[in-house]
């Protein structure tokens, strides 16, 4: 007996895209000093990132949103000529903080700054329906290479007769870049909350589809 030949096939690739404003925001948040001793240095950053993370709950943010993500104590050495000088230690204490509503992320600035915080390390977003906004780009992504597939078949002549196999071939949607912030730890005037502009994030999939044709 002679095999049976395979149905032709063809491969294509399709692509799908959403478009949402973010509604998440992530704050790098830190407090820093410097003191004659590791101890010294310790003690002030701790008092002043417990007085920010105190005031945050007090403004309605929930512990849970509140994580710290960095934390070191380092020697501070000068050189006078060709000699170490110390100077004494510095520590720093970093948390970031999750914001669920955008309209807030200017006043809680002000208020980490003016409660202790030294800087603002950076405002990143991101979407709080994320996985649902990643499935509707694979979606459009599958219809688009449906779509090529007959497209192809049709200028073969032919026909779709069934799918034969379709494999995700990438997905990829980070927000906008991170802001970078650098703040004084000066109190800012009620007014001066910086405000902070989400921009647009977009979520975009690709998958191979192998279809057979008739």
């Amino acid at each position: 007996k002679r095999p049976v030949p395979a149905a032709p096939t063809v491969v294509v690739r399709g692509d799908g895209e959403v478009r949402a404003v973010p509604d998440l925001a992530y704050v790098g948040l830190g407090t820093e000093h410097t003191a004659p001793t590791p101890k010294e240095a310790q003690a002030v950053v701790a008092k002043a990132m417990t007085a920010v993370q105190q005031k945050l709950a007090g403004a309605g943010v929930a512990k849970d949103a509140m994580r710290t993500t960095a934390y070191d104590v380092q020697a501070r050495v000068d050189w006078v000529n060709g000699k170490q000088v110390p100077r004494g230690y510095m520590a720093r204490h970093t948390i970031e903080v999750r914001v669920d509503d955008l309209a807030r992320v200017g006043e809680l600035l002000e208020l980490a700054i003016g409660a202790g915080g030294t800087s603002v390390q950076g405002v990143r977003f991101d979407l709080k329906e994320r996985a649902k906004l990643e499935r509707d780009a694979l979606t459009r992504a599958v219809a688009d290479a449906r779509a090529r597939a007959e497209a192809v078949a049709a200028g073969a002549g032919s026909a779709i007769a069934g799918i034969v196999r379709i494999e995700e071939a990438g997905l990829s949607g980070g927000g906008p870049e991170p802001v970078m912030m650098r703040m004084a730890a000066a109190p800012m005037a009620g007014d001066a909350a910086p405000p902070v502009a989400p921009g647009e994030t977009v979520i975009r999939a690709s998958v191979t589809l192998t279809a057979r044709l008739k």
